[in-house]
C-alpha cells in the first residue's frame, strides 16, 4: 500500500488520498460510511484508470481511513463538505462520481454543490438518506431515548464493528436529505443494486430512480450480489457502467 498524500482542508483536516494523472473527465470514488479508499472497488478503478489512462481521485473523507479526526465526531454534512473541497482543489474540469453506499449520498449532494462540473455517474448500492429513512424509522423508543440522553447508540453492523450512530449524525442528516425536494441530474446515471444487499434495499434503489430528474438514469438489479458488490462480476459491472458513462459524457 502506497504512502498517501495529505491535503489540509480548510476546515483544519487533513485528508488522505491518492491522485491518478490521466485524460478527464476525472472518475472520483466515494466510499462508503466507516470504509476507506484502500477497498477492492475503489483500488480496482484506480487500477482500471491507470490501464486506461484515466483520471482518478479516491480519498478518505475525515474519521475514515487515513484521514484525520474520529468517525464519531463526523456526520453527512462534515463528510460532504470533505468532498466537495478535495474534488475542488484537486481536479479540474469535467468529472465522473462513483459513489458506494453512503457514497452514493455523497454523490448526489455533490451533484447539487457542484451541478456544473459533473458530467456522468455511477452508484453502488447507494443509500441516499439512510439516516432519516434506515436509522431514525428504525429506532426503537428505547434507542431515541439513548440518543437523547447519551448523544449515541451503537449498531450492528454485518461488515465489522458496530456503528456509533450520534445524535448530531441524525440531526445534520437532516440537512442533507436528497429525496425529498426535486433532485435533477442532467447527466447519465447508472445505478448498480444487489439482490441480497441486507444493507440497502432494493426499494431504496427504485425510490431513487423514481425520485430524480435525469435525461437518462438507469438502474441495474444483480441477482444474489451482496452490499459489498465486490466480486470479480461484479467489479466487471463497475467497470462497465463507468466506461458507459463516459463514453456519453458530453
Amino acid at each position: 500500500m502506497s504512502e498517501p498524500q495529505i491535503f489540509d482542508s480548510p476546515q483544519g483536516r487533513q485528508l488522505a488520498y491518492h491522485l491518478s494523472e490521466g485524460a478527464g473527465p476525472t472518475v472520483v470514488f466515494l466510499g462508503g460510511l466507516k470504509s476507506d479508499m484502500e477497498g477492492t472497488k475503489a483500488v480496482h478503478l484506480e487500477t482500471w484508470a491507470r490501464k486506461s489512462g484515466r483520471a482518478f481521485l479516491r480519498f478518505d473523507y475525515s474519521g475514515h481511513g487515513q484521514s484525520s479526526g474520529q468517525f464519531e465526531e463526523g456526520c453527512i454534512g462534515d463528510w460532504a463538505e470533505d468532498t466537495r473541497v478535495v474534488v475542488t482543489a484537486l481536479t479540474d474540469g469535467p468529472i465522473v462520481p462513483v459513489g458506494s453506499s453512503m457514497g452514493g449520498w455523497q454523490a448526489l449532494l455533490l451533484a447539487k454543490s457542484v451541478p456544473d462540473r459533473i458530467v456522468g455517474m455511477v452508484t453502488i448500492a447507494a443509500a441516499p438518506d439512510f439516516t432519516e429513512d434506515g436509522y431514525w424509522a428504525n429506532f426503537t423508543n428505547d434507542q431515541k431515548q439513548q440518543l437523547e440522553d447519551t448523544g449515541q447508540v451503537a449498531l450492528p453492523s454485518d461488515y465489522m464493528e458496530p456503528y456509533i450512530i450520534t445524535k448530531r449524525m441524525i440531526e445534520d442528516g437532516r440537512d442533507q436529505l436528497v429525496l425529498r425536494d426535486p433532485l435533477i441530474l442532467n447527466f447519465p446515471v447508472r445505478c448498480l443494486q444487489g439482490t441480497a444487499d441486507t444493507a440497502v434495499s432494493t426499494q431504496t434503489a427504485v425510490r431513487l430512480l423514481e425520485h430524480a430528474t435525469s435525461p437518462d438514469m438507469r438502474l441495474m438489479l444483480v441477482k444474489d450480489a451482496d452490499h459489498r458488490f465486490s466480486d470479480g462480476p461484479c467489479l466487471g459491472l463497475i467497470e462497465a457502467a463507468v466506461e458507459e458513462v463516459l463514453s456519453l459524457a458530453v
